[in-house]
């Protein structure tokens, strides 16, 4: 399978977990593949060994997408590599799961700084670097956009917010044949869920029972969807928001 051998990716957050599948499952749809990541080094750098291990190309470049500085330097490494990407997941994400009255100012700021600015920021480095002919950004959102789960009231807003930016510059950005769409995972075992024991607790208890396919989706899971929005096979498919969460809402 080899639908995306002339495309160039660039994927953010992708040292771990859904980045890091996705950038496997492009990588393996023939893309040259920019793995992006803030601070875990040695995760990205795994996921480019896996990648280049199974005849793939792949480079990692640090970067903090809420940094417009990181962010132009991300997409200037990446065309010195592989040349202009037609390509960008935006998955880097930050989620602080907090009651109400737990809710900070500085919670608030981090989550929308990466998980919503960061994402206006690369997509404005995209539309300046894009490969002549347009090409696709892809947003990895939540159901939780949609699901009302205590405890998560600014991570939720985020994506909420991330699927609203997504159907308005599917239009802002469709004269110049860039599609934009957002991916929606439901619960899904990742390094970061695992490691705050999400899903031993009540809330991802009730998330699982609440799939009907009867289990947490993995980043494997994932990932064939975003190698469908980054494909020619989706040519006619923007603004759209799709679920990827074996059924949950």
């Amino acid at each position: 399978m080899a639908q995306l051998s002339t495309k160039v990716a660039i994927v953010t957050g992708a040292s771990k977990g859904i980045g890091a599948g996705i950038a496997r499952g492009l990588a393996a749809a023939g893309a040259s593949v920019v793995v992006n990541y803030a601070s875990d080094a040695a995760g990205a750098a795994e996921v480019v060994r896996d990648i280049v291990q199974r005849d793939g190309k792949a480079i990692a470049v640090q970067g903090d997408v809420s940094k417009p500085e990181d962010v132009r330097r991300l997409f200037a490494e990446t065309k010195a590599a592989f040349g202009a990407p037609s390509i960008l997941v935006n998955n880097a994400g930050i989620y602080l799961f907090e009651a109400l009255e737990g809710i900070t100012r500085e919670q608030f700021q981090r989550q929308f700084d990466t998980n919503v600015f960061g994402v206006i920021l690369t997509s404005q480095e995209a539309v300046k670097e894009f490969a002549p002919g347009g090409g696709s950004i892809i947003n990895v959102s939540s159901i939780a956009s949609t699901n009302a789960t205590p405890g998560t009231a600014v991570y939720s807003a985020t994506k909420a917010a991330l699927d609203s930016m997504t159907r308005v510059l599917s239009r802002e950005l469709g004269q110049r044949q860039i599609r934009v769409n957002s991916l929606s995972p439901g619960p899904t075992e990742t390094e970061g869920t695992e490691a705050i024991g999400v899903f031993e607790s009540e809330m991802g208890k009730r998330l699982v029972a609440g799939t009907p396919l009867g289990r947490a989706g993995l980043p494997k899971d994932i990932a064939p969807a975003a190698v469908f929005l980054a494909s020619d096979a989706s040519g006619w498919i923007t603004g759209e928001s799709i679920r990827v969460s074996g059924g949950a809402y």
